[in-house]
């Protein structure tokens, strides 16, 4: 099968990492997944959610996820959320997945009364807004860790592990790794898998779009996404490192 834009199978689309992206947030990143860019940031707050102090949680501290995508960022505008006066229903599942995605690889007991909030805004969406955001948002807390530590509030690094998602599918009864759009909309079983660089998972998010899938199937997807991770998880160090040294 010929994919749109003339990838491998086991190919991911071009992947680029802006660190520093943002002046203010203690970190920032622009993730971009071929014509998927969002950008990540983290800001720091030294309080805990008042739920933590109210079920006796003060030693450690907290980290919380936002998502949103521009009116822009789609070819038909759309409408942004705060107009409407509530959350759409796909926003608030994904920016849960980005929290317990992130709070999965770090010792929240080695933040003591901080709240780490993760904001990410999808720049331009092109399928896989939630796996950059994801990949992106570890990196931004990578270099919001590194700057608490260098401004004396953190001793010690709170960090377990790096993570990274990926999207992979079936179409035409072939696997496909890093979707674009026109791909996941037309998968007959669509994927995400999130993982840390110490190859454990996170969570796995695949379904059948009206079809259903064999083990082989399974088998599969997830090799194609566990190879993938490894190239991310290197072009995330790459660009952490080349950040730090300039």
């Amino acid at each position: 099968m010929e994919r749109q834009d003339g990838r491998r199978n086991d190919q991911l689309r071009n992947v680029e990492f802006t660190c520093g992206f943002q002046r203010h947030p203690a970190g920032s990143v622009l993730a971009t997944f071929g014509n998927t860019r969002v950008i990540c940031a983290v800001s720091v707050e030294e309080a805990v959610p008042r739920w933590m102090k109210e079920q006796g949680k003060t030693g450690g501290g907290w980290i919380t996820a936002e998502y949103q995508m521009l009116p822009s960022s789609t070819e038909q505008r759309t409408e942004r959320e705060a107009v409407r006066g509530k959350l759409s229903g796909r926003s608030s599942e994904i920016q849960r997945l980005i929290g317990r995605s992130l709070r999965a690889a770090v010792d929240l007991e080695k933040l003591p009364g901080l709240t780490l909030h993760i904001d990410c805004d999808v720049l331009d969406a092109d399928g896989g807004t939630r796996c950059a955001s994801i990949t992106g948002a570890s990196l931004a807390l990578e270099l919001a860790v590194a700057k608490l530590i260098k401004d004396g509030i953190l001793t010690e690094s709170p960090l377990l592990a790096r993570v990274a998602a990926v999207s992979v599918g079936m179409l035409q009864q072939e696997g496909l790794l890093d979707l674009c759009y026109v791909e996941d909309s037309a998968a007959d079983v669509d994927m995400n898998v999130i993982m840390t660089d110490k190859g454990r998972y996170v969570e796995l998010q695949g379904s059948g779009e009206e079809a259903t899938f064999s083990d082989d199937d399974l088998a599969t997807l997830l090799n194609l996404a566990k190879n993938g991770l490894k190239t991310i998880f290197d072009l995330q160090g790459q660009a952490l490192r080349n950040y730090l040294e300039n």
